[in-house]
């Protein structure tokens, strides 16, 4: 889906409108939240967010992937394989699945970890268990109930915010903010914004820390578009920040065009894009995930150019430091109740 813009607006009359749907859907949602979920034997960290749409959970994703390599652990992401066709449980072959069959972003990050596509997440733990996971890092989640979640970061971005804060459909909230506030163990403020300030502020108040983080672009990425003049595309939750990462990181970009979040692109369209790009020698300029659903077209051109990012935290000390304090404290937990 598209967000609505109004979604965005301090006072809107269709989000004022939508507010006794979005209070029905937020008591769902709260009282979801409160079961309690299975243990799934090793620790599990979820990465989420507050809202419907992209924040940037999977490059807070990829990073963690990182750190816990660093600590001696074993990582395996679970994921939904939202956009796919396969319920799994099925770990992402990028050798043989497409991103129609798991889903844009299990494909792309399987290239660096590897990942269980499984509707059913218990059905997902058993089988990244199989794996040799020492941890489960799940992607999305975080208002899903059916597993016990030892930490969970979510992430944000700072130049966004909550948007109005209202709850979907009024606003882009999944569940109301004081619920989702006391199941949080950390902030991902991603870039420079203020937007999330009273968020961070209001977590400060209950002892959980603010993580800042920003997306640096990929060397070779960027020495690939530095010089010359671009028509940038992309169908993600926030294609604005995309094309503002692009600008920020000294790139000329001429042309943009959004797409809906995880969106098919036709024929017709790429043809267009392509088309366009010619007539005004522009260089077609994508992120990873959108490529992911390019991959293997024939109708696709080899020289559309993939920004890759990577997300940089501000203090790695700290994020070190929260993760293995989190994994000591879960470990301890569970040898406890033996």
């Amino acid at each position: 889906m598209r967000e609505p813009a109004f979604w965005y607006r301090p006072r809107s009359f269709k989000s004022h409108a939508l507010r006794p749907l979005g209070a029905l859907y937020g008591a769902i949602t709260e009282r979801r939240m409160a079961r309690k979920g299975v243990d799934a034997g090793i620790p599990v960290i979820c990465v989420g967010n507050y809202l419907v749409g992209g924040a940037g959970k999977t490059p807070t994703v990829l990073s963690l992937t990182r750190f816990l390599r660093e600590l001696g652990e074993t990582p395996v992401v679970l994921s939904r394989g939202y956009g796919g066709r396969l319920k799994g449980p099925v770990m992402v072959d990028r050798a043989r699945h497409t991103a129609s069959d798991v889903g844009d972003e299990p494909l792309m990050m399987a290239r660096e970890v590897p990942v269980a596509v499984a509707r059913d997440r218990l059905d997902g733990v058993a089988l990244a268990k199989s794996h040799g996971a020492t941890v489960i890092l799940m992607d999305d989640g975080f208002q899903n109930p059916q597993l016990f979640k030892d930490t969970s970061l979510i992430v944000i971005d700072s130049e966004r915010g909550l948007g109005n804060g209202k709850v979907f459909p009024a606003g882009p909230l999944r569940a109301p903010l004081k619920a989702q506030l006391a199941r949080t163990d950390a902030l991902v403020l991603i870039g420079d914004g203020r937007a999330a300030n009273d968020v961070a502020a209001e977590l400060a108040k209950r002892d959980k820390p603010e993580l800042r983080a920003r997306l640096k672009p990929n060397a070779t990425s960027l020495a690939q578009l530095l010089g010359k003049r671009v028509f940038a595309f992309a169908g993600i939750g926030d294609p604005g920040r995309f094309f503002r990462t692009l600008r920020a990181s000294g790139i000329e970009v001429v042309r943009t065009r959004a797409f809906a979040d995880h969106h098919m692109f036709s024929h017709n369209e790429i043809a267009a894009l392509v088309a366009e790009a010619q007539r005004e020698q522009l260089t077609l300029v994508t992120t990873e995930k959108d490529l992911a659903r390019l991959r293997g077209r024939a109708d696709v051109p080899d020289d559309i150019v993939p920004f890759a990012v990577q997300l940089e935290f501000d203090d790695p000390a700290a994020l070190r430091q929260l993760i293995g304090d989190h994994l000591y404290k879960a470990r301890e937990r569970r040898f406890s109740r033996r």
